[in-house]
């Protein structure tokens, strides 16, 4: 469905993902693992387009999308009516949730729909409910973020990306900013979203999660990826790669 093609993203002398490929097909659940700072976020963020990458091609059902090559040959973000397609396809849900403040939980569940995709009130508000309810929130669709737990919060913006009703979801450690004990709702949403067939591409910091969850999981380091494959061959006692068994060690 989605796959990246020897993407490269640089920050001034930094390279941060360095030429990584990675194909994703329908229904696939993939979990990238791996210390801060290697490159994670900033993969999620190119798939979704809020990062320019410096080299690759990202392609859509086997066709380039999101960028025109200048007259160097450097790639270029294509215009914004065209991101914005691109990014209502692409559902991503952040570390610190992105709630808009002024609106109650179906006021930011509708918005998507009604500003992106134009839909009527009632319609954005029957998906908007239809979302809220999966997520188990229906009862606080009238309340504000500034009301509501951490765990609550993360679900709602959960709800305002599939209310987008997206091919793929993108998950960028979506409980690092919670408190412990709020962890294990967020991540029995996702749960249900996998046992639903939702594509997603997941980077978080908890192994057990990866464990469980994924279809395929990818262990990354200094821009690259260094594994990927089973999650019983990354976690096994017979892993012989001495950065990942050091990471593990002190994670697990």
């Amino acid at each position: 469905m989605i796959e990246l093609k020897d993407v490269v993203k640089r920050f001034g002398e930094l390279t941060a993902v360095d030429h990584v490929s990675l194909s994703i097909a329908k229904g696939e659940k993939i979990v990238i693992i791996g210390p801060s700072g290697s490159g994670k976020s900033t993969l999620l963020r190119m798939i979704n387009f809020l990062e320019k990458m410096d080299e690759g091609q990202i392609l859509l059902e086997g066709k380039p999308v999101g960028y025109r090559m200048d007259k160097k040959g450097k790639p270029q973000l294509d215009k914004p009516a065209v991101i914005c397609r691109l990014r209502s396809e692409i559902g991503m849900v952040f570390q610190h949730f992105h709630l808009f403040p002024h609106m109650t939980v179906l006021g930011n569940v509708m918005e998507g729909p009604l500003t992106v995709k134009k839909l009527g009130r009632a319609q954005a508000k029957a998906i908007a409910l239809d979302q809220l309810s999966k997520v188990g929130l229906l009862d606080k669709q009238d309340a504000y973020p500034a009301f509501l737990s951490g765990g609550q919060k993360q679900r709602v913006a959960i709800a305002r990306a599939l209310a987008m009703q997206p091919m793929i979801m993108l998950f960028d450690e979506p409980t690092s900013a919670l408190d412990p004990e709020l962890v294990g709702e967020v991540l029995n949403t996702i749960h249900t979203l996998a046992e639903e067939g939702m594509t997603m591409l997941i980077v978080t910091h908890q192994m057990g999660f990866a464990r469980e969850l994924a279809d395929r999981v990818i262990f990354m380091d200094n821009g690259r990826f260094i594994f990927e494959g089973h999650p019983a061959d990354l976690f096994s006692p017979d892993m012989e790669h001495p950065r990942i068994k050091a990471f593990l060690a002190k994670v697990i």
